[in-house]
């Protein structure tokens, strides 16, 4: 409360139903000066003239619209608030309702009402029980509509702690309540995204887990989000590339633009992946970063695949209108993308976990059975120098001592894993002339000597004419001079990778069969996802059999010549 120049507080009274205010009246009667009046009307034509720090007045008076002209600030701010405020009495009638309020139908008029009564009720009994502590109520009720609404109710005390009225604030939460259910829904579908059942994965191969995972992230974007055209980009750490491992709806032609992590250049995928920052584009005509996903594209949205606070990705989405995406969309898919990055990660551990096993096992069986074996060698080593002369015994325990030892190896070489194929050069069958691979090209490219040379002469004896390369430069040199029937590569090489290679195979002949060779847990930009979108063939897991590589290249050139 401030005062004039002399000291002196300057009131204004309204006195309509002033009875209640006395004290306060006559307490400023006594320091300060006090002009009274008998309606608000009346105390806003005196204001006009006058300057007062203080007007006394009931809210029956201050909220009345009925012959009464608010200023122009009062009516323009009530006009503008985005929530309906009103004003009750006792019996559940409506005093007063700013024009929002007015706009609402008259179900939920007559429902906050209702309320309004309800709380002056309450309030009549706490004021008379606890009169300092009486404080507005909060409902919600949901429409016939569907519509979700939400109210603050307040009752108005006059200085005899009575209640007068109550004071309501009304708003429509049902889009925010929609947009927490879709949210909740999300979060929920981006769970199930990560909940990979331990017994149905342990039915699947590599290959198959990732059709799993590839079917949950495109069922759930398109039912949940209703994205139909969007890409998923993984950001290879060693190029600082982006490469598409996921796509739904976008041109085949975004596999071949080259987009690397960076401020410009790179399209607006590369700009998110640089700076981390989601980005709406409303208009792609307009956004120089644009670099075209689907045919007359007008607006898209692209956010950061974050894991342990790094980029790992990106996730873009198209529309064919403009302006299709919101701030609500953005969150909604950033959520979304949390769980897409944990499930794009847990398949490289689910990928590697035969590999890692397949040692961890060797290392427990070998502690289990050292001490055993090393106690057989030992006390058969002690027979032999006791039974001197008895040289039948000392044979049988030097078969004992040969057959630890023989034990104790093999065990040790079952359970460490393996970089080349199960069956070793020499356990290539011998030659015959297979009906489906006999006089056809293959190429074989693979780094490692040894996998070359047994893969080479498995396959020239069932009557194959095959051509190998050491690295991925040389594997390009040999498909751009010969014509092949079908291109086994591994996945990283020297020189070029094996995506390189199959771009190149696929670029000479769109026909040719390209399989995959790969250790476990090697897969880290996903080229495999890659590749089997644009017609891989099939993968073979390093260590693999034999019968197993026969029959994928059967299968793959089968299917090419039907």
């Amino acid at each position: 409360m401030s005062e004039t120049d002399t000291g002196t507080v300057r009131a204004l009274v309204i006195r309509s139903e002033a009875s209640g205010r006395a004290p306060l009246i006559d307490w400023l009667s006594e320091h300060g000066e006090v002009a009274t009046v008998e309606s608000l009307e009346d105390g806003l034509q005196l204001m006009q003239k006058q300057t007062f720090d203080l007007v006394v007045a009931s809210p029956a008076d201050l909220c009345s619209s009925e012959g009464v002209a608010l200023p122009p600030q009062a009516t323009a701010i009530l006009e503008s608030v985005t929530q309906g405020v009103c004003i009750v009495e006792q019996g559940g009638r409506l005093v007063w309702a700013n024009p929002r309020m007015l706009d609402f139908s008259d179900e939920i008029r007559e429902r906050v009402c209702s309320l309004c009564a309800e709380t002056f009720s309450w309030a009549t009994s706490e004021s008379a029980r606890r009169p300092t502590h009486v404080r507005g109520r909060r409902f919600s009720f949901t429409t016939a509509n569907q519509e979700y609404i939400e109210l603050t109710a307040t009752p108005v005390i006059d200085l005899n702690n009575r209640v007068t009225q109550v004071a309501a604030v009304v708003w429509d939460a049902t889009q925010a309540r929609r947009m927490q259910e879709q949210i909740d829904a999300i979060d929920n579908a981006g769970r199930e995204l990560v909940r990979l059942d331990a017994e149905e994965v342990s039915r699947l191969n590599a290959h198959e887990r990732l059709d799993l995972l590839e079917q949950k992230i495109i069922r759930y974007t398109r039912e949940l989000m209703d994205f139909d055209n969007f890409a998923v980009l993984v950001l290879d750490k060693s190029t600082n590339k982006l490469d598409v491992v996921l796509s739904a709806g976008l041109s085949q032609d975004i596999r071949r633009i080259d987009v690397y992590s960076g401020g410009e250049g790179n399209g607006i995928s590369g700009y998110v992946a640089h700076t981390g920052r989601s980005y709406i584009c409303p208009d792609v005509r307009k956004d120089p970063r644009y670099l075209q996903g689907i045919p007359n594209a007008r607006s898209s949205l692209t956010i950061p695949l974050r894991l342990h606070d790094h980029v790992i990705g990106v996730f873009n989405i198209e529309s064919q209108r403009p302006a299709a995406f919101t701030e609500d969309d953005r969150q909604c898919l950033q959520i979304f993308g949390r769980h897409l990055a944990v499930a794009l990660h847990m398949l490289d551990l689910l990928v590697s976990e035969r590999h890692s096993t397949t040692g961890q096992l060797g290392v427990d069986v070998m502690a289990e059975i050292t001490s055993p074996l090393n106690d057989i060698l030992t006390i058969t080593s002690n027979l032999i120098e006791d039974y001197i002369g008895h040289d039948e015994l000392r044979h049988r325990l030097n078969q004992i001592t040969d057959n630890a030892v023989a034990l104790r190896e093999a065990i040790k070489t079952v359970t460490t894993p393996q970089r080349g194929l199960l069956s070793v050069r020499g356990g290539a069958r011998g030659a015959h002339r297979d009906p489906v691979l006999s006089d056809k090209r293959l190429l074989v490219a693979d780094d490692e000597e040894v996998i070359r040379e047994t893969i080479r002469d498995v396959l020239a004896s069932n009557g194959c004419e095959v051509h190998t390369a050491e690295d991925g430069e040389e594997a390009l040199e040999l498909i751009a001079a010969h014509e092949f029937d079908l291109v086994l590569s591994d996945i990283k090489m020297p020189g070029k990778t094996g995506y390189e290679v199959f771009s190149a195979a696929k670029d000479s002949n769109p026909d040719c069969p390209v399989i995959f060779m790969t250790g476990f847990g090697y897969d880290p930009n996903h080229t495999i996802v890659r590749a089997r979108r644009e017609g891989l063939a099939a993968v073979l897991f390093k260590p693999f059999k034999v019968d197993q590589l026969l029959g994928e290249i059967r299968s793959a050139i089968r299917a090419t010549q039907t």
